[in-house]
């Protein structure tokens, strides 16, 4: 069989410029070619097309995350190429891969099987530079609040409530917490500091949710980095940082244009995860493939829990996006084990398991349905192993529900194998949309924003935090930010904090161990359970897999 990467190299690719003047009708003026097979689309051009007419949003989002692997960008990339197939003008738009999770578990993002964006290796690496970017604007300005106090902090910043981190786009635990300054007085003033990973940094919240330079900057601009003695807030702008962290990603914000495997154009860009940060590609990107095609299949990070909550609850109250429908994926392997049954033993027959898993699943489409107001269809994502017996068992429960389920097999037949996919989507967007709602208002607290989100989305009880955490909750209230949505940092494994609990949990409370203030990207995180926003390598790192074979040609990525 055939890996990712092997059908990836073997595409046949069409250059990018005429693909893009054909399919889209962009002039190649309005172009920035890198290379043969990706480029950058001009803003200028995007911003032109404004009295355009949108089209239909479909949002791709998932059961919680197993080792099993449920598809969730392959079935992006599969159900964008069927809807081409059946005569669909359709356009589909991806987060970047991290190099944190490529060279860490997961080892590529770009789909898989005869689902892929390409060239996969370019998108899996350095691509365009845009996380280098903005890993440079965040470093920038941690670089500026040291230098600012070195030569004598006239700001009056106190070193002991700076709230920046500097980033890295890497899985390092050993820089989760750090000391820097050491070695004496030319050094500056030793402080612990720390690093996140890039994709968790606020700046690439802000990348992913400004609709133009101008509001870049001006986002840019409102980072909180930390308080003077008197808790007074110190911004980016008040270090005169916010210009040049512009001039940096101004290149950057150009969404990038590639294809897939069966020639279809697509978007990539922007790649906060949704685990740790709100998990959506740019709204640059969005809005401008809405003006380019009649449908726009895009995907959330993780489960509907994480991500599809983030890109209601954030990404659409601040961009005015509402998608027509909600594909939520699935697939028998994965049901099993929220079932109980361990990753070896998935390949053999097990209906009483996917029965139990289901209750994964179907808090999923409820939360869907009932808490953000969308119309919902269920992809089971085909594998090899899985039984009729299976299928029905999905489909009976689902049935239930009043929920259409479809049988994908995109990642072995590309576009053809989502064809019913395509139809089954397009027909509830025609003749059943749902009517998207936000889990909280925007006046509520955001003690009670966060509760709700505990209490509807994932099942629990309630939350706790300790008095510090409580204090700096009410401090933010009093301080004009109350207004803002939440974004929750919590593991993508279980609707709980624990990651070890399948299924559906009920009756547990979220703990919240940390609040911090993204003023730029303008929401409230609040870091949940034991989740790091600095990961850490696993035993055996995809990394060490990773080469160049003999005829110069990139193996072993995914």
């Amino acid at each position: 069989m055939l890996s990712d990467i092997d059908i990836a190299q073997r595409a046949r690719l069409e250059r990018i410029i005429p693909l893009a003047e054909k399919r889209l009708g962009i002039p190649d003026e309005h172009l920035e070619p890198y290379g043969h097979y990706k480029a950058k689309v001009s803003l200028d051009y995007l911003e032109s097309l404004a009295d355009r007419p949108d089209g239909k949003l479909i949002l791709v989002t998932a059961i919680s995350p197993t080792p099993a692997g449920e598809g969730k960008t392959t079935t992006t990339v599969g159900l964008g190429d069927a809807l081409n197939r059946i005569g669909k003008r359709a356009l589909i738009c991806l987060r970047e891969p991290s190099l944190g999770p490529v060279f860490g578990i997961k080892g590529g993002a770009a789909g898989g099987g005869r689902a892929q964006v390409v060239p996969m290796e370019d998108i899996n690496l350095h691509f365009t530079g845009d996380f280098n970017a903005i890993q440079l604007a965040n470093n920038l300005l941690a670089a500026l609040i040291d230098n600012h106090i070195h030569h004598g902090n006239e700001l009056g910043i106190d070193i002991r409530r700076i709230t920046w981190k500097r980033v890295l786009d890497m899985n390092d635990r050993a820089l989760r917490d750090t000391v820097v300054a050491l070695g004496g007085t030319a050094n500056g003033f030793p402080r612990e500091d720390g690093f996140d990973i890039v994709v968790a940094s606020e700046v690439m919240a802000i990348f992913c949710l400004a609709t133009s330079l101008k509001d870049l900057g001006e986002r840019l601009g409102n980072i909180v980095v930390g308080y003077t003695r008197d808790q007074t807030p110190v911004r980016a702008r008040d270090l005169e940082a916010d210009g040049a962290m512009t001039v940096l990603l101004k290149d950057a914000l150009k969404p990038n244009l590639v294809q897939t495997l069966e020639n279809n154009p697509a978007f990539i860009h922007g790649g906060p995860f949704a685990n740790i940060a709100h998990g959506c590609n740019s709204v640059i990107a969005t809005r401008s493939a809405l003006k380019l095609a009649d449908y726009v299949v895009t995907e959330a990070g993780f489960g509907a829990d994480l991500g599809a909550e983030k890109f209601v609850d954030i990404k659409c109250r601040k961009s005015g996006l509402r998608p027509s429908v909600a594909v939520v994926v699935a697939t028998v392997r994965a049901l099993k084990y929220h079932g109980g049954v361990e990753k070896k033993a998935l390949d053999e027959e097990n209906v009483a398991a996917v029965e139990r898993g289901l209750a994964n699943l179907e808090r999923h489409v409820r939360n869907v349905r009932e808490h953000y107001g969308l119309a919902c269809v269920v992809a089971i994502n085909h594998f090899t192993n899985d039984t009729a017996a299976e299928h029905a068992a999905i489909q009976a429960r689902m049935e239930a529900l009043g929920v259409r389920v479809v049988l994908a097999r995109h990642w072995a037949e590309g576009g053809k194998g989502a064809e019913d996919l395509a139809h089954a989507v397009v027909d509830v967007i025609e003749n059943a949309p749902g009517a998207m709602k936000f889990v909280y208002e925007d006046s509520a607290p955001l003690w009670e924003k966060i509760e709700s989100v505990a209490r509807k989305i994932y099942g629990a009880t309630g939350i706790t935090a300790d008095a510090k955490v409580r204090t700096q909750l009410q401090r933010l209230q009093e301080d004009g930010f109350g207004h803002y949505p939440v974004c929750i940092a919590k593991t993508q494994y279980s609707f709980s904090t624990d990651a070890t609990a399948r299924g559906a949990p009920s009756g547990h409370t979220v703990h919240v161990r940390e609040i911090r203030l993204s003023a730029g990207a303008e929401f409230v995180v609040a870091v949940c359970g034991d989740i790091m926003t600095m990961p850490g390598l696993p035993k055996v790192p995809s990394a060490t897999k990773i080469g160049l074979g003999a005829d110069g040609r990139v193996v072993g990525l995914f």
